[in-house]
């Protein structure tokens, strides 16, 4: 057999060591038959029969070694799926990929979640693999390829439509001739005239695609569709041409021309109304795409304005927003003041000032005045660029009970075809002189009333509208797991700076011991190259004041901070710090520390090699929505809890006036991913929320994490779901959002399942032995297209819902 050589690039693999444990890992992997590590080339190099199944196992292994393996994560539209089937196949044929490590398909939007590595397969390698059954990847990510791509959809709804509105109308006669006017001359002519270009002019995109899934060994439901159709046809033509077959036999030649015909234009019907449904689903992320100017006014290097399209921003670039205008890219104002309406982004609604120094955003709008500011992030970096990025990754993910649903969807197409034979086959041999013709019309309608479309669409609808409702009221949910999984949590974790309070604490006093005041520049210098937060209010504080250059600056993780000036170490930090450090506190400023401590204050101490020298007061304020939205958590029988690295009078202070119960002090970055696990031992399903990277371990370690979104840029990296305006009380309605996603699920998921367990059998005519009745494949038909249409506005609803 011919193996494959495949070239694996490696991220931190930087030393022979390093080189020689991911070799000994590769090793360990079933199926690969030969291996090496290059570390100048920094890339692994393997060689195997089974690039498929191998591939993802030698990278999964290599990641558990704890390096890192480039690979490339995109989001391709892909175009000519019609139902559930097809994105199976597409999904299917895309994991049979080397070089692809998962593929997701999303029928509801159409488009593929693939994970790839980029030396082994590209983007028109998987493009070439999906043309081969049938359907098309549009790997053109330009603005003109996007708008290129939005004529195409609206020039194929429009298509849709015109079909759609003809095979009705051709319809119309040919119902009328079949039910009233059946005994005119000629009528059996006419009938094949109408029903001809209904199937194979309007229809033929399901013959089409029949043929293509045919060739490729595959079904899907323009399959079943183009089956029962076209044995409705043919039979009708026979019937037709040589009645005198079936009047030999003493029964009546029996044509079906208008129920081919009539399933044909209530699909067509189905799918016109399906697609509109679905683009409501995303109109979410159309909103968000729709807040990007596509012009922007640039002030060149001599004062002159110049409008340029947005994509030929620079960062650097000085650019104007007059009043009413949305601005263009993520900036700092260099010049004017203005009130700004930042809602589509942070779901506030009150008007934001900017002035000289702010930050300002793309998509948001100028309201008063004009703005003069300097281009930071452009085109995909601005933040309306990462949440459109965000919105369109969770909606196009899978929630884990679409496995289930997408190895249900994949065997389907056969399963019914074999029951619709079996029927035929049962009708031929009981149903006496009429079998053959009853047989022949349960083989059509159960074929025409299975619908692997409800069940296709029962899930990412539901997620692409509760994604979008998130993304309109400033939740950003990473991927549809964690929109599952909030509907499950019982307990909750709420970092205190920055989540409870507002991260913006204020030095309220300061006490020095006697005469030790001129030592302020050394304390403002060791604080100047301090990161902490309370670094800050402490260099507020002092203001203008002068700062000494200080030496050897160490930051002591959860303790404080400790530099050198002229030969002598100074500390600043906590209480722990100074005992670590055998470093005696005055009885005056131990006094004052407790006086503080009580009245709720965080206190931290300055100190040289031996006492401290002053003892300073510092106060964050509560968030006004902190108490509400603890108190809505706790109604809704979540138990919350509260950590912190502040002491222990404090965290009680601050716990006592937000009503939560539970909660640790003193607790190091360390200790909180601990805590989330002590949790979890419990059986509970925890949720962390935190702002700093402090928080980045315990935030992977929850179940559910969420990051509040003015904090850093690595607890929202790790985070699975991110609140805009750093406002707790959006999390009791991201919760409240995802019990609705996952009640719209199991809705969706019993409905559809309903409709295919009940359907099926009636079509193929269990109750005829009970009370005679037959269901007629046109009814089928409509029962069919609408059963995709009734999910689809199910999760619809969502959108409506007030949360």
């Amino acid at each position: 057999m011919a193996e494959d050589v495949l070239h694996i690039p490696l991220q931190d693999v930087e030393s022979e060591h390093c080189a020689l444990i991911v070799d000994k890992g590769l090793g360990k992997v079933n199926g690969i038959s030969s291996h090496k590590v290059e570390l100048n080339n920094k890339q692994a190099v393997i060689t195997t029969a089974d690039p498929v199944t191998t591939l993802p196992l030698a990278v999964q292994a290599i990641k558990d070694l704890g390096y890192g393996v480039d690979t490339v994560s995109k989001n391709f539209p892909v175009t000519g799926m019609t139902c559930a089937s097809c994105a199976n196949s597409t999904q299917t044929i895309l994991q049979n990929q080397p070089g692809v490590l998962q593929a997701a398909v999303n029928y509801a939007n159409a488009s593929v979640q693939v994970e790839y590595v980029p030396t082994i397969t590209t983007p028109q390698a998987l493009k070439t693999a999906v043309q081969g059954i049938g359907y098309d990847l549009v790997i053109d990510e330009s603005e003109e390829a996007k708008d290129e791509l939005e004529a195409i959809n609206a020039k194929r709804l429009q298509t849709l439509r015109v079909k759609t509105i003809w095979a009705i109308a051709l319809s119309v006669p040919l119902m009328l001739i079949s039910m009233v006017f059946m005994n005119m001359p000629y009528a059996n002519y006419i009938m094949w005239a109408l029903a001809t270009p209904i199937l194979f002019i309007l229809g033929r995109q399901f013959y089409i695609n029949a043929w293509k899934q045919a060739k490729h060994r595959s079904a899907n439901m323009d399959t079943l569709v183009a089956l029962s159709t076209g044995v409705a046809y043919l039979f009708s033509v026979f019937n037709t041409l040589f009645p005198q077959y079936w009047h030999s036999k003493g029964i009546h030649a029996h044509v079906y021309f208008e129920a081919a015909a009539v399933i044909v234009a209530f699909i067509l019907l189905g799918k016109l109304l399906e697609e509109k449904a679905k683009s409501n689903t995303s109109s979410a992320i159309k909103k968000l795409i729709g807040l990007q100017p596509k012009t922007v006014i640039q002030i060149t290097a001599d004062g002159t304005h110049e409008e340029i399209p947005i994509s030929s921003v620079q960062i650097n670039d000085r650019l104007l927003s007059k009043p009413g205008e949305k601005i263009a890219v993520d900036g700092i104002v260099v010049d004017g003041s203005s009130f700004v309406d930042e809602s589509m982004i942070s779901g506030e609604p009150i008007p934001v000032e900017k002035k000289t120094g702010s930050k300002i955003f793309a998509g948001t709008i100028n309201q008063k005045g004009s703005l003069e500011y300097r281009a930071e992030k452009v085109g995909g970096d601005t933040v309306l660029g990462q949440i459109i990025k965000m919105v369109q990754q969770a909606q196009g993910s899978k929630a884990p009970v679409q496995k289930l649903v997408d190895k249900i969807a994949g065997i389907f197409v056969p399963i019914v075809i074999g029951i619709a034979l079996l029927s035929f086959a049962a009708w031929l041999v009981l149903g006496g002189e009429n079998g053959f013709t009853q047989g022949l019309l349960a083989l059509v309608t159960v074929l025409v009333i299975a619908c692997p479309c409800a069940l296709g669409l029962a899930t990412p609808t539901a997620i692409m509208a509760g994604v979008g409702k998130g993304a309109e009221n400033g939740i950003l949910i990473k991927d549809a797991e964690s929109l599952e999984l909030a509907n499950k949590i019982d307990a909750i974790i709420l970092d205190k700076t920055g989540t409870i309070t507002e991260g913006k604490p204020v030095v309220t006093n300061i006490h020095w011991a006697s005469g030790k005041e001129n030592l302020q520049p050394v304390l403002s210098g060791i604080e100047k190259k301090s990161e902490h937060p309370l670094a800050e209010a402490v260099l507020k504080y002092f203001g203008n004041k002068p700062v000494t250059d200080v030496t050897e600056f160490e930051s002591i993780t959860g303790f404080g901070a400790r530099a050198v000036y002229q030969g002598t170490t100074y500390f600043t930090g906590n209480k722990t710090l100074l005992a670590n450090n055998h470093i005696a506190i005055a009885p005056t400023l131990a006094a004052k520390a407790d006086e503080w401590l009580t009245a709720g204050n965080t206190v931290i101490f300055f100190a040289d090699e031996k006492e401290a020298l002053a003892t300073i007061a510092i106060t964050d304020k509560i968030k006004a929505t902190s108490s509400e939205a603890i108190k809505k958590l706790q109604d809704d029988g979540i138990a919350v809890y509260m950590l912190t690295g502040d002491n222990e009078k404090s965290a009680a202070i601050i716990a006592k006036q937000v009503g939560i119960h539970h909660f640790k002090a003193g607790v190091l970055p360390a200790e909180k991913a601990d805590f989330v696990k002590s949790l979890q031992a419990e059986g509970k399903k925890v949720a962390m929320v935190g702002d700093g990277i402090n928080d980045s371990n315990a935030l992977a370690q929850a179940d559910v994490s969420i990051a509040m979104g003015k904090g850093s840029d690595i607890a929202m990296d790790v985070a699975k779901m991110t609140i805009i305006s750093s406002d707790l009380g959006k999390i009791p309605t991201a919760i409240r959002l995802s019990h609705h996603t996952v009640s719209t699920i199991k809705q969706n998921l019993f409905w559809a399942f309903i409709y295919n367990l009940i359907g099926i059998p009636v079509a193929a005519g269990i109750l005829y032995p009970i009370n005679g009745f037959l269901l007629n494949p046109m009814i089928a038909g409509a029962a069919m297209a609408l059963s995709s249409v009734s999910v689809v506005t199910n999760s619809l609803r969502l959108k409506w819902k007030n949360i």
